[in-house]
């Protein structure tokens, strides 16, 4: 949450004419004064602060780089000036570009995040990835050639363009998969395609080895040659990579302790008393004189804090004053509504597209993951099979016959409600991350992503009920007529829409799939219970008897009884215990379970409302959820 201690001026955002020796006439001058940052509690209690009133300047055309101890503030700062905090941060102070306040819409179409974390789809290429970037980013009117060229020259630039058709995959070390390097560069080139003014990367180099690292920094220089601004934070750069930084901001404890050029800084911490040796990479030796020793927290913090005291006054601070006092002044004679018309004519993808290349997204995960596909659909056939031999010449019109389609009836239902039920509940506690990040990038609605995520698993939770319906039905022989066969399948094929739907509610409202669980199994056995076979739903006591209401359990049961049992009058009484009750026809049949022959109709309406109210909550929950985050 932003808390800007100055309005932002309607505009959001201004440009001015860059200095003639700038690269690129458009680049940006990203600076900040005042800026303060602070965790709060889950109470909105500020405990901490992270970063306190500091100030600084970006300039186009430089990779500058963010360094400092573990817990120094670097990420709070960046996240900051990304307008990307972490939950519970509280930011005040003024972020501008070219000397004018932005705001977060600004900053969300104008600049391009890269994560310490890479997030994937594993099953996607590297060019269904990108296209899929490209159509939700990119303006709507751009040609498909046009899209093509602006990939392939990316592609080239960091030397992914062989690895096209290659699978992302989830684990490096095989060629079929990008490896750990190949994936930074590829979620490298993702923030490329909209052409960002400003770039932040947070810990670009973290888990590639030094010549990988070494080149991603060559081409981030690349591109901040081109009058880009680019932010980083880094941990432990080496010498090399050290001196490729234009300039540098070193964090200590929330403040700034220096910024400016590398030689600047050698020269500033000799001034203090720390030189840095000759055989030293310089930045060990910044961040270790600023770390905070476990064992000597004191000392150590009042070294930090006098080295940050003695860059307030240093030459160094100054010139960052005076390019504040510039960047305000240059602000107020630019006609800056020249640029603002250009940002609103951006044309952004409509909604319908959204919604279409994340549903090709999502199918795409289904069919290419061969675990939660092809295995679910031979489990479903095997498990049809067996229960199908289990029945054969079993069902007959008879006494026995009864037990036997009432069995079958059971399997029919419970198999289409419970597996696919617990297969749900990873659903979004698995894919939350990456759905966050996008959300917060402004590429989609929570609205459209649980829309499509329904949509991609639509065709499985119809094929799958439909195999397992067409084996055990006609294996087991049930009812010999075409009406009750279709119709059963409709009712299998609205069971598992109903579990899948509940299933998708408690994973949206619980983080965790063990927690979801915990309080799925109770439930589960209310809704047995109130099923129909296993108590007569008549005697149930008041205190649980509403819950058959939201039981699709009973719904779907007392359906495919009325399938199996309405106009059979024929059900002979072939015991020789003649004292037993004997049930001739299927109307009694229907009654023992307190099933009525007129609610067939109905039972598919109310697992149709069922279905909807399921969605509708796990939508409010997974929107509920990003808010809270």
């Amino acid at each position: 949450m932003f808390n800007l201690m100055r309005e932002n001026n309607s505009s959001g955002f201004m440009m001015k004419p860059m200095n003639p020796g700038t690269p690129n006439e458009d680049g940006v001058t990203l600076s900040w004064k005042d800026l303060s940052i602070y965790a709060t509690d889950k109470n909105k209690n500020i405990y901490k602060q992270l970063i306190n009133n500091v100030r600084g300047v970006v300039k186009p055309g430089d990779l500058t780089a963010i360094l400092g101890g573990s817990g120094a503030g670097k990420s709070s700062l960046m996240t900051a000036l990304a307008f990307r905090p972490a939950p519970g941060m509280i930011v005040h102070g003024d972020i501008s570009v070219n000397g004018l306040c932005v705001n977060s819409s600004y900053m969300q179409h104008h600049t391009g995040y890269m994560h310490q974390d890479d997030i994937f789809i594993g099953t996607m290429t590297v060019m269904e990835h990108l296209w899929f970037m490209a159509r939700m980013k990119l303006d709507r009117r751009m040609k498909n050639y046009e899209i093509c060229d602006r990939i392939d020259n990316l592609l080239r630039q960091v030397g992914l363009f062989h690895r096209t058709s290659v699978t992302i995959g989830s684990n490096g070390g095989d060629d079929k998969v990008l490896s750990g390097g190949e994936k930074k560069r590829l979620a490298f080139i993702t923030e490329l395609l909209t052409d960002p003014k400003i770039l932040f990367l947070d810990e670009p180099t973290t888990g590639q080895d030094s010549y990988s690292a070494s080149v991603l920094i060559s081409q981030l220089t690349s591109f901040a040659s081109r009058g880009k601004t680019v932010l980083c934070t880094i941990h432990q750069p080496s010498s090399s990579i050290f001196d490729k930084f234009h300039r540098i901001i070193l964090v200590a404890d929330g403040r700034i302790a220096f910024a400016g050029t590398r030689d600047q800084a050698l020269q500033f911490f000799a001034k203090q008393g720390y030189k840095c040796p000759s055989n030293f990479n310089p930045a060990d030796y910044f961040v270790a004189t600023l770390a905070i020793a476990p064992r000597d927290e004191d000392s150590s913090r009042r070294t930090a804090q006098r080295i940050c005291d003695a860059f307030l006054t240093s030459d160094s601070c100054k010139e960052i004053d005076v390019t504040l006092q510039l960047e305000v002044h240059m602000s107020k004679s630019y006609d800056w509504r020249v640029d603002h018309s250009r940002t609103r004519d951006f044309k952004h993808p409509r909604w319908w597209t959204r919604l279409f290349w994340l549903t090709h997204r999502g199918f795409v995960q289904v069919i290419r993951d061969q675990s939660v596909q092809i295995l679910r659909i031979l489990q479903k056939t095997c498990v049809a099979i067996m229960a199908g031999l289990c029945f054969v010449a079993a069902v007959n019109l008879d006494q026995y016959g009864i037990q036997a389609v009432q069995g079958v009836i059971f399997i029919l239902v419970a198999e289409n409600t419970f597996s696919p039920m617990y297969a749900t509940l990873s659903l979004f506690p698995q894919e939350l991350p990456l759905f966050l990040r996008e959300y917060r990038a402004g590429m989609y609605s929570t609205h459209l992503y649980y829309i499509s995520r329904i949509i991609s698993l639509t065709p499985g939770l119809v094929l799958e009920p439909m195999i397992f319906t067409i084996i055990i039905y006609w294996l087991a022989g049930l009812r010999n007529s075409f009406e009750s066969f279709l119709l059963t399948l409709l009712v299998t094929v609205f069971t598992m829409n109903v579990s899948s739907a509940c299933g998708c509610f408690f994973s949206a409202a619980f983080e965790t799939v063990p927690l979801a669980m915990a309080y799925l199994v109770p439930f589960d056995y209310l809704l047995m219970i109130t099923m129909g076979p296993f108590a007569k739903l008549s005697s149930l006591p008041i205190y649980i008897n509403w819950i058959k209401y939201i039981s699709w359990l009973l719904h779907s049961t007392e359906a495919i009884t009325i399938l199996q049992w309405q106009g059979i009058h024929n059900i002979s009484c072939g015991t020789s215990q003649s004292e037993l009750p004997c049930v001739t026809d299927g109307s009694e049949v229907i009654d023992i379970y307190d099933f009525d022959e007129d609610n067939f109709w109905s039972d598919i309406i109310s697992m149709a409302i069922i279905y909807a109210s399921f969605h509708v909550l796990g939508y409010f929950f997974l929107w509920r959820r990003c808010r809270a985050k």
